[in-house]
């Protein structure tokens, strides 16, 4: 029985030391990989060149162009990121990182080492970069603005309306494309806005349809408008009778004429007379014709709509 005892015992020791043992193992492993990952390296690695801020119109010819080589140094904890990625990106802006020439860009890749060394950080000494200047082939398509045309839908809800009409961030937007379709390109057409129900301002975001072939920038545009409670009033405007000879005398009846207009509810008690004009024009009446067309010449700029109820007045000679 203690002989079976003093077995388990020795075997027990045995596992534990072993359990030991392989720990030590994995640290000495661990503090080894430290020790080398804590050393400074020197390695090249692959810089691609991002073009940002280019002209709508420019199209970079050359992909393969874009890159460079950098022998840079740094820490190996540095360069792990480089085990999973062969290649870390640059971004230059196409306005003030580079010359601009008419087929291509240049950029001075000594004179503007700095912006490499910041976009890599601190951990990582751009010892050289090759080449030393980078030349980056493009072509320029044609262009021009042109104008919006808006599609709506809207059904407001009863008693509601526009108050001013609407209002795009947008009133022009580039196109780009072959200089034969961007010639014959006048304006661009919006998605339809549909809506149902409208008792509240709108404030919407709408595509635009593009011509298969062109690039139009903005490819959407935001669509605002003032929705208003609106109601119907009348009122009567008397009428001016302009260019009548001096040596003519007239008689003319109705002397007012009665006026439909269509006013948002802020806007209705503000409305008065003096706001309208109305005007017959006697230079207008044809041979033996007995009545002048009334014409509205001066209305609020908030009244919406406006009609007349009389269509004609009607005159003699005295």
């Amino acid at each position: 029985m203690n002989t079976k005892k003093k077995l388990n015992i020795s075997s027990y020791l045995k596992r534990k030391n072993a359990k030991r043992f392989s720990l030590f193992v994995v640290i000495s492993f661990i503090f080894l990989i430290f020790s080398k990952l804590s050393n400074d390296y020197k390695q090249t690695i692959k810089l691609k060149v991002n073009l940002a801020n280019l002209e709508d119109e420019i199209i970079l010819k050359d992909d393969s162009s874009l890159t460079m080589e950098a022998y840079i140094e740094a820490k190996g904890f540095a360069l792990i990121p480089f085990v999973f990625r062969n290649h870390k990106t640059i971004v230059l802006d196409a306005q003030t990182d580079v010359v601009t020439k008419p087929k291509h860009y240049i950029f001075d890749v000594d004179k503007h080492k700095f912006l490499i060394e910041a976009q890599l950080g601190s951990p990582y000494k751009v010892m050289s970069v090759k080449p030393d200047s980078l030349v980056l082939p493009y072509s320029k398509r044609a262009s021009k603005y042109v104008s919006l045309d808006l599609r709506t839908r809207i059904d407001f809800a009863p008693g509601f309306d526009i108050l001013e009409g609407y209002s795009l961030s947008n009133d022009s937007v580039k196109v780009v494309g072959s200089s034969d379709q961007v010639s014959g390109i006048e304006s661009i057409l919006t998605d339809k806005l549909t809506l149902q129900e409208v008792n509240k301002d709108i404030n919407e975001d709408i595509k635009l349809q593009i011509p298969k072939g062109l690039e139009v920038f903005p490819k959407s545009i935001n669509v605002k408008a003032k929705v208003r409670r609106f109601t119907e009033g009348t009122i009567e405007i008397p009428i001016t009778i302009k260019n009548k000879p001096s040596d003519t005398v007239i008689n003319y009846f109705p002397k007012t004429v009665t006026v439909l207009y269509y006013v948002d509810l802020d806007h209705y008690n503000t409305i008065d007379a003096s706001g309208f004009s109305i005007e017959c024009d006697y230079t207008a009446v044809k041979n033996n014709q007995s009545y002048f067309i009334p014409k509205i010449v001066k209305k609020p700029e908030f009244v919406k709509r406006i009609s007349m109820k009389q269509k004609r007045i009607d005159f003699i000679k005295l």
